[in-house]
């Protein structure tokens, strides 16, 4: 976690997850008799949308905040190595560092040190000799497993450097962060798997848990090979860690606090902990006492069933109706309300229809949104769409390292601009609607990531990539809503963990991206840009979804966006409409 994530990585899709409950019917009309309960929604009114109980709720995302971004960002600072670094030569420990430097390492045309080469020479001998200047013409070998490095880009020992994950093993941290996003696969199909036989809070306690101890186990890794077994266990913590106490929070929620609810637990407490791990990993100044801080929180989670109550709708999915009801009651009594009877026994009636309901809903799979042509196109659309939001969004995380600038000061701007662009995307989203949002911040993010490549490295270069980052955050934050909207209610769980699951793999390609700024410093960048620009052109080929009804039946997702017109923007059709209001 980062897409895989900031996708794993998220946010909207889950606010959707939460969304589908409410808008997959319609709303209840007062009518001569009682009033019909048609979803858990209904009870809101008498069990309060936004009371204490949602706001404690609200506060105890705080932790699983944090463990996402632990999880997700944390890796980044444990591999990384100074930009400088060259062979050891044992026989010359007692000369200072530039003379050993001078006297041993070959310079190059750019007259910077020849980091994986030495001089092979004997050593002995040349001290012997008194030899203080060395000699171009001595034949060169490549370092023997040793190096020195500059610790001050990079003021402590890391597992890269400890191990020597330079010149011939500069791909390891790379590899090891591929593994990690094997592992999240692995991990949305168990832990998925998981949260529906078992319930959400289980599910939310095993990954957490996974986690720390798969985190505790890294700090004592002493290979390549037990290191990325303990990233690919950690791995199946992304991104559940967070999303499913995203889930079961936002489904508690009034369905008008919802978005504030799931943008802005993002935006504060997911962004915050992201800003702190660089200087967590400074003023530790240790890689293992670092991975340590940043993994043994997570043994927290295990206190989750006395503080965060079972979703109710999954309750009422496998028939306990009674353990349900005994939740919303706790809800009824902290927030100071009352369910009348009537309602409350109304309620007892109708769920089990929903559960009738929801046991439909498997009757259908995956495979049937690719057996009609429109809702084929959209649904192929939308996972190329994905897995270039979850590439952009990721690799613009990974290259911080890459711009020129002090990795750990740019790396806190950079994900700082995640609350900016959450906001800007609670304000702007129904106005602009999700098509155009969508393709705008993916061109824009792409356009800034194509000129960072033409100026020089440093302030200009990460400024401009710095935006693209921005740019690259509301694309992800629509990316899942969008899919949610535009897939139907049958096969619509399905079809969003398909396109969670390729975003996923995608991101495995991600860190090799990153690692090609070995060599030249512009390629991420270009093909990141590339990715973004190619992934937003395609959002346009998709219908709008601002203000529609989200289809429920497989012909409803076959005729969805029949009749709109390209260049059809949901704030000039409103202006529209009033024209011709006031005309008639």
């Amino acid at each position: 976690m980062e897409s895989h994530e900031k996708e794993n990585k998220f946010r909207s899709a889950i606010d959707n997850a939460a969304f589908e409950m409410t808008s997959d019917v319609s709303s209840a009309k007062e009518t001569a008799g009682p009033r019909r309960l048609k979803d858990l929604d209904d009870l809101f009114p008498y069990i309060g949308d936004f009371g204490w109980y949602q706001r404690i709720l609200f506060i105890l995302m705080i932790p699983f905040g944090f463990f996402f971004a632990f999880v997700y960002f944390s890796q980044i600072f444990m591999t990384i190595v100074p930009e400088q670094h060259w062979c050891r030569v044992p026989e010359l420990s007692n000369l200072t560092v530039e003379e050993r430097k001078h006297l041993s390492i070959p310079l190059l045309e750019d007259n910077k040190y020849d980091r994986c080469h030495v001089y092979d020479v004997d050593w002995q001998k040349i001290l012997e000799k008194g030899v203080t200047e060395p000699d171009r013409s001595w034949p060169i070998k490549k370092c023997q497993e040793q190096w020195e490095f500059n610790f001050t880009d990079v003021p402590y020992e890391t597992i890269a450097t400890q191990l020597g994950w330079v010149c011939d093993k500069d791909n390891y941290p790379a590899t090891a962060q591929s593994v990690f996003f094997c592992g999240a696969i692995v991990g949305g199909l168990l832990f998925g798997w998981i949260a529906d036989k078992y319930g959400r809070i289980p599910a939310l306690v095993g990954t957490n848990m996974t986690g720390f101890f798969a985190g505790v186990g890294t700090a004592f890794s002493n290979s390549f090979w037990s290191f990325c077994l303990c990233r690919f266990l950690v791995g199946l913590a992304y991104d559940n860690c967070f999303v499913i106490m995203y889930i079961v929070v936002v489904e508690y929620v009034g369905p008008k606090w919802r978005t504030f609810v799931a943008n802005m637990s993002i935006a504060v407490y997911f962004t915050f902990a992201a800003c702190l791990l660089p200087w967590i990993a400074l003023a530790v100044a240790d890689w293992k006492i670092y991975t340590l801080i940043t993994s043994v929180p997570l043994v927290l989670s295990i206190f989750t069933p006395c503080v965060v109550p079972e979703s109710a709708r999954w309750l009422i999915s496998q028939g306990r109706f009674d353990e349900a009801i005994k939740i919303l009651k706790k809800f009824e009594r902290v927030n100071g309300k009352k369910i009348p009877e009537g309602v409350l026994k109304e309620f007892k009636e109708t769920a089990s229809e929903i559960a009738r309901s929801e046991q439909e809903v498997k009757n259908y799979s995956v495979l049937d949104l690719f057996r009609t042509p429109r809702m084929r196109r959209n649904s192929i659309l939308l996972l190329f769409i994905w897995m270039s939001i979850a590439m952009a969004f990721d690799g613009h995380v990974r290259n911080v390292g890459s711009l020129g600038l002090d990795i750990f000061l740019t790396f806190t701007v950079a994900t700082a601009t995640e609350f900016p662009a959450d906001v800007l995307l609670i304000l702007t989203m129904d106005i602009v609607g999700r098509r155009w949002l969508a393709f705008g911040s993916m061109v824009i993010s792409g356009i800034f990531s194509l000129l960072a490549t033409t100026v020089p490295l440093g302030i200009p270069s990460a400024s401009l990539a710095i935006v693209g980052r921005f740019s690259v955050n509301i694309s992800f934050n629509i990316g899942m809503q969008y899919a949610a909207e535009l897939l139907p209610t049958v096969v619509r769980a399905q079809g969003l963990a398909l396109i969670h699951m390729t975003g996923y793999i995608a991101t495995i390609l991600v860190p090799y991206i990153v690692y090609m700024a070995t060599i030249a410093t512009e390629i991420p960048l270009l093909i990141l840009g590339t990715i973004a620009i190619a992934g937003g052109c395609l959002c346009m080929c998709l219908p709008e979804s601002t203000g529609k009804n989200m289809p429920q039946t497989l012909q409803d997702g076959e005729d969805y966006g029949r009749g709109q017109k390209f260049w059809d923007m949901p704030c000039f059709n409103r202006k529209a409409k009033r024209g011709n209001a006031d005309l008639s």
